[in-house]
């Protein structure tokens, strides 16, 4: 029966022979363009960020590293020290503290969920005005928008999972 299967050998005695090809300078390479920055015409990037429920618009243009939530100081916006932690991470991973101005308006959601929304559009802004950034913040996980959000409430149920008390009487 092994005398009827075809074999491999006429093929790779044909292929021997030849030799691996190397580009010429007649055939032209692709060229690869470096990204270039997304800018609006104040010299702003803009990114949308969000959260759970939480959208956020987010503007970044070079300064001295102050932020503004819906009009407000960012120690004002977001009391918790957590919370302000949280936004400035993008900056701490690209070297890029204190060198840009954020302004960003944020709406639904609570507190952290917003927090989690103005990082995410801060992480996508930066990557707008410096695309060289994007190895480093996608590493760190701030491009990767968190998909989680609150299972929705079921009939019949006290909430998404949990049942009403079982009483035997």
């Amino acid at each position: 029966m092994a005398e009827n299967q075809p074999t491999l050998n006429p093929l790779a005695q044909a292929f021997t022979g030849l030799k691996p090809t190397a580009p010429t300078d007649a055939e032209p390479r692709p060229v690869v363009e470096e990204a270039k920055p997304k800018l609006d015409a104040q010299g702003r990037a803009y990114a949308t960020g969000k959260r759970k429920n939480a959208v956020a618009r987010v503007w970044i243009k070079p300064g001295k590293g102050a932020v503004t939530v819906n009009g407000r100081d960012i120690p004002i916006y977001f009391a918790r020290p957590v919370l302000r932690m949280m936004i400035e991470q993008p900056f701490q991973v690209a070297n890029r503290a204190g060198q840009y101005d954020v302004v960003c308006t944020v709406v639904g959601g609570g507190l952290s969920g917003q927090a989690g929304a103005v990082r995410h559009g801060i992480s996508r802004a930066l990557i707008s005005y410096e695309p060289g950034l994007r190895p480093v913040l996608k590493a760190g996980g701030y491009l990767t928008r968190d998909s989680r959000v609150v299972e929705r409430k079921k009939y019949g149920r006290a909430k998404a999972r949990r049942s009403f008390q079982f009483s035997k009487r």
